[in-house]
């Protein structure tokens, strides 16, 4: 029994860390630190090329695309370019019917994924800086300006919008999200305080053009790699707090996971690549914090059910074992009822129903990646183009 309690508590000290201790540390680090130093202003606008990668996003590109023409930027330094990922719908006839507006597209014949169809467009930046985003996400008009006014930092490779969790219907399979949205942009803001965020928002960032520039393998993600590859280069990357971002939650539950699935395997890959980034005796703070954000986090899955083995041990004479066995047991019920009505249950059983998932798509995750199973071809998360803001 002295083994299981020893398992339980390295297992309980592990989740712990990860999501509270972690974000603790880094509030008291961030308060011994010197408020940066506020700018004067910036007298100059740097070129910007927005790009957007789509796959048959006929329902929502021209939303988009009147989005990023919404911002508030000075046109004649501003590019907007599309890359359709073969496409097969009427994308790219919309995105064409832009082309007096300054809409540009690169229409790829074939299907090649997300990071190969934004590697297609590199040869076609020729601009200071890249603002990469999504079809189904909608930028506040202001915050191109205010990731753009991060550089004034010449320390800043990289400048990430904050997410917005939004949904156009009440009863979305994926409300859980709402509250892990919220806690990752407060996580984001704490790192940016100390030293730098370990990995942009898909979302919306902007990044230096020569950082954009650099070889990337298809397979990998580029948006996690950006900040990596600036602190390789000897820059840091920023949450933007005033980049408001809105990004709509997928109503599927399942097609959600599946989508967890694939961004952790890449994103798994994507450090195993840049894995001399972990050395702390050469990175410093940022090893320590990406350990902390990125790997502490991939293993509270293996870390549960290692509790759950001890604690299933021990209910064999503990009563507070028994309870807590019969608390998970009630949890994958949860679970189970959340999949099978593809997320559509009450809010109470929303939150953790969808947790118990993100943590099943993490072990599922690796153990792709640990296997070498090739990543399924980039499929667009269908999101609700109707999506209101719930809450700031």
């Amino acid at each position: 029994m002295t083994v299981a309690y020893a398992l339980l508590v390295v297992a309980i000290a592990i989740g712990g860390y990860a999501f509270v201790g972690y974000p603790v540390l880094l509030r008291v680090a961030a308060a011994l630190r010197r408020p940066a130093a506020e700018d004067g202003g910036e007298s100059e606008w740097p070129s910007v090329t927005v790009t957007l990668t789509a796959y048959n996003e006929e329902a929502q590109m021209a939303g988009a695309l009147d989005s990023l023409l919404a911002l508030d930027y000075p046109t004649e330094l501003r590019r907007v370019l599309i890359v359709s990922d073969g496409s097969t719908d009427g994308t790219d006839r919309i995105v064409r019917s832009y082309a007096a507006r300054g809409v540009d597209l690169i229409a790829l014949p074939d299907r090649v994924g997300k990071t190969a169809a934004e590697g297609a467009a590199l040869r076609e930046i020729d601009t200071d800086l890249v603002l990469n985003t999504d079809a189904s996400v909608r930028p506040h008009p202001a915050s191109l300006k205010a990731l753009v006014g991060a550089f004034r930092d010449p320390s800043v490779g990289v400048a990430s919008g904050r997410d917005v969790s939004v949904s156009g219907d009440e009863h979305a399979g994926n409300e859980g999200e709402r509250g892990y949205v919220g806690y990752e942009m407060a996580v984001r803001a704490l790192e940016t305080r100390v030293h730098g965020i370990v990995g942009a928002s898909g979302s919306c960032y902007l990044i230096r053009a020569s950082l954009h520039r650099l070889a990337l393998p298809a397979g990998l993600s580029r948006d996690f790699a950006a900040a990596l590859r600036a602190r390789e280069h000897g820059y840091r990357a920023v949450s933007v707090d005033t980049a408001t971002c809105q990004v709509p939650r997928a109503a599927s539950l399942r097609r959600e996971y599946r989508r967890k699935v694939r961004t952790m395997v890449r994103g798994m890959r994507t450090l195993a690549y840049n894995s001399a980034l972990l050395n702390p005796a050469r990175y410093g703070v940022f090893a320590w914090m990406l350990w902390s954000h990125k790997v502490a986090r991939w293993v509270v899955p293996w870390a549960a059910l290692a509790a759950l083995a001890a604690t299933a041990l021990l209910a064999v004479t503990q009563t507070w074992a028994r309870l807590a066995v019969a608390g998970a047991i009630g949890l994958g019920l949860i679970t189970a009822l959340a999949w099978l009505r593809d997320g559509r249950v009450p809010r109470p059983f929303a939150l953790p129903a969808w947790a118990a998932l993100g943590n099943l798509a993490a072990v599922h995750a690796a153990l792709k990646a640990l296997g070498g199973e090739q990543s399924a071809i980039w499929e667009p998360t269908r999101r609700d183009p109707t999506a209101t803001v719930e809450a700031a």
